[in-house]
């Protein structure tokens, strides 16, 4: 598949990269600097832009068979941030609109999951990250309004932890007893839910 890694300099994103290397797809790294990718070298291809900016957005998307995006905001968060993923969120759909793509998977929060009590995901998230509930609610809003062929993935606490591909996943909900999942982990469930077309318009939870 031809895929491209939004947010690809980022924690997650780097592994999204990493492991869609392995399975032998041909990936764009869409980002601002491409400092963090020199490790990839000509593997993959890098195309910098701002992906707040909807022609750039489009440009560098065309073309592919499926987005997968890591993107979200650097902690602590800016005041200048505090809707990044609802703006990131309003662009993408917009530039996947014109440049013909319509299969993306996305990273959101586990804090959304209002119906988790081991761990209490959402009542710790409205504590202690008001801001970034508020914002991940807003940027689901509106991939669910669109039309797109969209995936919402909803880990809890990220770990840099080594990929076990032993995993929890439970759509709709956040497995019980779900407090961490490594990025690596996450960034195969993105990958293979990419590969098979799976979870299609479905937000999902992942855990260790």
């Amino acid at each position: 598949m031809k895929l491209i890694v939004l947010g690809a300099t980022g924690g997650t994103g780097l592994q999204i990269v990493e492991r869609a290397l392995e399975r032998g797809h041909s990936v764009t790294a869409f980002a601002r600097s491409p400092d963090r990718l020199r490790k990839f070298g000509g593997r993959i291809k890098v195309v910098l832009g701002n992906l707040l900016h909807t022609a750039e957005m489009e440009q560098a998307i065309a073309g592919h068979d499926a987005i997968l995006s890591g993107f979200g905001p650097r902690f602590p968060i800016a005041k200048g941030d505090a809707n990044l993923l609802e703006r990131f969120a309003a662009t993408l759909t917009g530039a996947m609109a014109h440049a013909g793509v319509n299969r993306v998977v996305v990273e959101s929060t586990a804090f959304l999951f209002k119906d988790a009590i081991v761990p209490p995901a959402n009542l710790v998230g409205r504590l202690f990250f008001p801001g970034v509930v508020n914002d991940a609610a807003a940027m689901e809003g509106i991939f669910e309004k669109s039309r797109l062929a969209w995936t919402l993935v909803r880990p809890p606490r990220l770990t840099d932890g080594k990929r076990k591909q032993k995993y929890r996943v439970r759509e709709g909900h956040l497995p019980n007893f779900g407090f961490v999942i490594s990025r690596a982990d996450v960034a195969d469930f993105m990958v293979g839910a990419a590969e098979a077309g799976s979870y299609i318009r479905r937000v999902v939870g992942v855990c260790n």
